[in-house]
């Protein structure tokens, strides 16, 4: 067999070796232990980060005097069923932990309160804290729904509106129309949305 002969078998090898290695390494995020056959959170934590690309533009959700978000005619029925959860706990106190020990509460904090919309929309099957909510899906801004999250706090953007207990007033809904400064935040987002 000539040298040229061996190096392109060689070379052959690799090919087809180093790609099925890459795919059996952690490329990073929050891996979890469930039941066989894994979750819809699994895949969201697990799925590869894609190079974050400019959302297209969506219609943006109004926010009624009761403080309930709307869902935009177009919105995918993901989006609508998050917004729904989350107008379940819209206007629910805040307390630290709260939501964590059970979706099901009385009073949800800024991690507790965004596992209860995603968890809502079928993408997470557990509660994070903020920390664990800065790995979740992949980077960048969502077309529909992005999160921004950090060791301390963690709120949501869905169709335009914000999800946050912070910036709203005492006993107020934690819809907001007025975005806040994201600097120090992980921006993430559901795949897909």
């Amino acid at each position: 067999m000539s040298r040229r002969t061996t190096v392109a078998l060689l070379c052959c090898t690799l090919l087809v070796v180093l790609p099925a290695r890459a795919q059996a390494t952690t490329t990073g995020g929050t891996s979890y232990s469930s039941p066989p056959g894994g979750t819809a959170a699994q895949a969201q934590a697990s799925t590869p980060t894609p190079a974050p690309t400019a959302p297209a533009a969506t219609a943006v959700a109004t926010i009624g005097a009761d403080g309930k978000a709307v869902a935009p005619a177009t919105a995918p029925p993901a989006v609508t069923a998050l917004i729904a959860a989350a107008n379940q706990i819209a206007s629910l106190p805040y307390r630290y932990g709260g939501g964590h020990a059970d979706f099901t509460d009385t009073a949800y904090d800024c991690s507790g309160s965004v596992s209860y919309a995603l968890h809502g929309a079928g993408l997470l099957d557990w509660t994070l804290d903020s920390t664990g909510l800065s790995r979740f899906g992949a980077a960048g801004p969502g077309t529909w729904v992005t999160i921004y999250a950090n060791k301390t706090h963690t709120y949501l953007v869905v169709a335009g509106v914000r999800f946050d207990t912070s910036g709203r007033p005492k006993g107020g809904s934690r819809w907001q129309t007025a975005l806040r400064a994201n600097k120090g935040f992980k921006v993430r987002h559901p795949v897909g949305l």
